[in-house]
């Protein structure tokens, strides 16, 4: 604090930049931002040009808890937004109900989930979904343990497993997608919030398999190989041609945020907001995912203008949804409301 003898001895010029920047400080609205580490890049890119396009008049925190901590957090009104690589759930769906916690749901872009192994493994650069099940379903825990048990022309070495942990909607769709049931799977993996952690697991194991969001995959495409799944038509790697035609399945998902109907009522959330739906295109392609057509986020700004809450997936993850297929999902006329 300031006391008299200080501003004395203060300079005129350095006397005003200091009762300015204390203003600035006091005046500073912020925008709180958790959940999912794979939408993350996404709106922490977003969060850090809106700050200087409001010259940090505003102050957008995005941490990362997984999409399963980051709902807990939205529904009990502790974040304006929630950060979520897969739709909101019908138990979190009832948490923001029993808070009176109303939302908007706007999809952001496309991930291509990515299945990766170490540089040095040569043997399963493809592998078909029924391959990926075999190692990763509840069943295969202390029993399924070498790679020569998936495939006999695999070494008859052990693999060790890295994942997302059972916070993370990267979990949730993994297990789906793979293993046809949400949250499904053997527990004697390593498990991460931080996909950074499990692209260095992955880096370092010679016969380390791991999952985690595209865009850390193609971040590191030094230290990990993706491997290409095979869901019937043969082995296909995960790109932006193969994420736009529908042809990588059944790991290609929409990506969201969630945006408390109440806390967009504040000029600064709901200024963040459309600052997003009119800047995702770009920055989405900048921090290597997948964008949304342009008219896909005119309407995701028309939804959320109106205040449309609710979610079209009725608390259940769609494996296998395709770009235009979310679209006219979310262009419905009927809305299912929570």
């Amino acid at each position: 604090m300031l006391n008299l003898h200080n501003l004395k001895r203060l300079s005129m010029p350095l006397l005003l930049s200091t009762l300015m920047s204390a203003s600035i400080a006091n005046a500073q609205s912020t925008i709180k931002i958790d959940g999912s580490s794979t939408v993350y890049p996404i709106t922490k890119a977003i969060a850090d040009k809106f700050q200087i396009a409001k010259r940090n008049a505003v102050k957008v925190t995005v941490d990362i808890s997984g999409s399963g901590g980051g709902f807990k957090k939205f529904c009990r009104g502790e974040i304006d937004i929630a950060n979520a690589s897969r739709p909101i759930l019908k138990n979190e769906m009832a948490e923001c109900k029993n808070s009176r916690v109303q939302y908007v749901e706007i999809p952001v872009a496309f991930d291509a989930l990515t299945v990766a192994i170490n540089p040095g493994n040569f043997w399963s650069t493809a592998m078909t979904v029924a391959e990926l099940k075999k190692i990763w379903e509840p069943a295969a825990q202390g029993k399924i343990t070498k790679w020569n048990q998936i495939n006999p022309a695999w070494p008859d070495e052990a693999f060790k497993l890295y994942g997302a942990d059972a916070d993370s909607g990267t979990f949730d769709y993994f297990t789906k997608a793979i293993v046809g049931k949400a949250r499904s799977s053997r527990s004697d993996f390593t498990g991460s919030e931080d996909d950074n952690v499990l692209v260095k697991n992955v880096a370092i194991d010679k016969n380390g398999l791991g999952f985690f969001g595209f865009a850390y995959y193609i971040g590191n495409q030094d230290k990990v190989t993706a491997v290409a799944i095979d869901s019937g038509e043969g082995g296909i790697l995960p790109s932006a041609e193969t994420v736009e035609n529908g042809s990588y399945q059944p790991l290609s998902r929409p990506i969201f945020i969630y945006v408390n109907i109440k806390a967009a009522e504040k000029p600064e959330v709901k200024a963040f907001v459309e600052f997003y739906m009119k800047n995702a295109l770009l920055l989405v392609k900048e921090v290597k995912f997948f964008p949304l057509p342009p008219r896909a986020y005119t309407i995701m700004l028309e939804h959320f203008n109106k205040k449309r809450a609710g979610t079209v997936f009725n608390g259940v993850s769609a494996v296998g949804l395709t770009i235009d297929e979310l679209i006219r999902r979310e262009g419905r006329l009927e809305f299912e409301h929570y």
